[in-house]
């Protein structure tokens, strides 16, 4: 089966319009042994992984919104990075918007074998409400 760049960048999209809904079929677009990476989660495998990743975040954040029209997507071979940004509320009230504030803004990079995802590496700062003022190292006063 030839699976097209296109095909690669929808897949993706499908995964934050999935995971943004709560959906249980997220994990079907997943090799069993997915490989994934979030920061202060580490580099877990299998679909299990997934799993544990989003119910730690339902744990600590009470909504969460990707912002698909903010979506830059770079495709090469296998591999689909995207840059965005999204909004929403941790357990408490604070809330992040990116490109308002400084929580907000990620970066993925998916791997493909096949149609389906086989590694997603997730770079952001999950301090999303921007509570850790202490290491606002160059004050707040910025452009986010």
């Amino acid at each position: 089966m030839t699976v097209t760049p296109q095909q690669r960048i929808d897949t993706a999209t499908e995964y934050y319009r999935r995971a943004d809904a709560g959906r249980p079929d997220t994990l079907d677009l997943f090799t069993e042994d997915v490989e994934l990476y979030f920061p202060k989660f580490g580099v877990r495998r299998g679909k299990e992984a997934v799993a544990e990743l989003a119910i730690g975040l339902i744990g600590s954040i009470a909504s969460i919104a990707h912002d698909l029209d903010s979506f830059r997507y770079v495709s090469q071979g296998q591999t689909v990075v995207v840059e965005g940004r999204t909004s929403g509320a941790d357990q408490a009230g604070n809330t992040w918007e990116g490109g308002r504030t400084p929580g907000g803004r990620f970066a993925s990079v998916f791997d493909f074998n096949g149609p389906l995802i086989s590694r997603m590496s997730i770079y952001l700062d999950p301090d999303y409400a921007g509570l850790d003022a202490d290491r606002f190292l160059w004050g707040r006063d910025r452009t986010w």
